[in-house]
């Protein structure tokens, strides 16, 4: 029943995008813990990255609300979900459903539609017929053949797809990371570049310096661990940490009260170790590399914790977890000044392609600068061309005037030649 509340949660979502079934709320010591008297709002949903995002919420919103749906989807694991097993319960759903689902899968091929017009638009292809049909092929959530009607295979795809992106989004963030250190790393050396010899010397003191502030912190405990989770318990949550209670905790954290943890509510809890390293008004501390520490640290406890790799951590997957030797004797943490993001034969690659990338754009500059010149050439091959012609016309019209000036009346006038005569 989790799987397609966990499909929902990216490694960028900061919050769970629905709970297909209320969970009955985990009973807490009220001696220990105060609890508010009004009911809690769910925190508002966050976008998933993918770009169908939006429709894909939809789709499921509308999908929760049939009964028939909501009872099969109770009864079915994660990997007949995955193999497209409970799509085919499309079939039964109630009327009224499969009307808001067509009309959902129309306007998502509207929007696909003029999103293809508008690149055609941008690149220059305005009078070039476009083939939405073939271009649509490239969007594999949804079926292309059938732009009017949302049928199982709709459903079977937009499934399969978020399931693809979602397990690859994780790794596209670490690349980009990645890319952002090294081109962090490139541009320090090409100001040391522009540097003499003293300004280097002052540029490299400089960056040890921030390097050894910024590694001076408090110890960091390692994510998910006791430990860990006690400084939670006593700093956020203000409770005695000699009665941490792993039940008790989960309840507290649980902060749309659905009976699991999801990526937003785990990533909450590591904002204290996170405010050890990182500080916005410190200079040596990059916020960029704070959120791939919080990426870091949920990824290593949903690989600890989560068993069914639903991308959601019940609370019958967490007290297990409590149990093991990892949490009550945990590792260190290595944080990220720690583990360097890139390797040295990486960052030759990267600048190796940098310089070819600059190559290829001063090349292009050179190109446009040459064609710019035998334009303006051309201009003024064609600007001489015109006055001389005007200075010719002028010539063919002031020949017949001088002529009849002398053998014609003045009294009369004609047109020759766009010249006004009088005779």
């Amino acid at each position: 029943m989790s799987y397609l509340k966990g499909l929902l949660t990216s490694c960028l979502v900061l919050a769970s995008v629905m709970s297909w079934a209320k969970a009955v709320p985990i009973s807490i010591d009220k001696t220990k813990v105060k609890l508010p008297e009004e009911t809690v709002k769910e925190p508002p949903q966050s976008d998933t990255g993918l770009h169908y995002d939006r429709y894909l919420r939809e789709v499921i919103d509308f999908l929760e609300k049939d009964q028939h749906f909501r009872e099969k989807l109770h009864n079915t694991d994660m990997e007949d979900i995955k193999q497209g097993k409970l799509a085919k319960e499309l079939d039964f759903v109630s009327h009224h459903v499969r009307t808001k689902l067509d009309e959902l899968k129309r306007q998502e091929v509207s929007r696909l539609r003029t999103l293809i017009k508008a690149k055609q638009d941008i690149e220059g292809g305005n009078d070039i017929a476009v083939d939405h049909q073939a271009l649509l092929k490239q969007f594999e959530y949804l079926n292309h053949m059938n732009p009017h009607t949302f049928e199982v295979e709709d459903l079977d795809r937009l499934i399969k797809s978020a399931t693809k992106d979602l397990e690859n989004y994780d790794k596209e963030r670490h690349e980009e990371f990645k890319r952002y250190e090294m081109m962090k790393e490139h541009e320090r050396r090409e100001h040391l570049k522009t540097l003499d010899e003293e300004g280097r010397r002052k540029e490299e003191e400089h960056y040890e310096e921030m390097k050894k502030k910024h590694a001076d912190h408090p110890k960091v405990n390692h994510p998910g661990s006791k430990d860990q989770l006690k400084e939670v318990w006593e700093e956020a949550d203000g409770l005695d940490p000699e009665d941490f209670d792993p039940k008790t905790f989960f309840n507290l954290h649980d902060t749309n009260g659905d009976g699991f943890f999801d990526e937003q509510e785990l990533e909450a809890l590591f904002t204290k170790e996170l405010e050890k390293i990182y500080d916005p008004t410190n200079e040596e501390d990059d916020m960029v590399e704070m959120e791939e520490e919080r990426l870091r640290m949920r990824e290593h406890v949903m690989n600890e914790v989560d068993s069914n790799k639903d991308r959601l951590v019940s609370l019958d997957e967490f007290l297990v977890a409590t149990k093991k030797k990892e949490f009550l004797e945990p590792d260190s943490w290595e944080t990220l000044e720690q583990n360097q993001a890139y390797t040295d034969e990486e960052m030759r690659v990267f600048e190796e392609q940098l310089a070819r990338q600059e190559e290829d754009l001063n090349l292009k500059a050179a190109d446009l600068q040459k064609q710019k010149e035998d334009l303006e050439r051309q201009q003024e091959q064609l600007n001489a061309q015109k006055l001389e012609l005007q200075q010719v016309t002028e010539l063919i019209c002031l020949i017949p005037h001088q002529r009849l000036q002398q053998t014609v009346p003045p009294a009369q006038s004609m047109i020759t030649c766009g010249c006004v005569l009088r005779f």
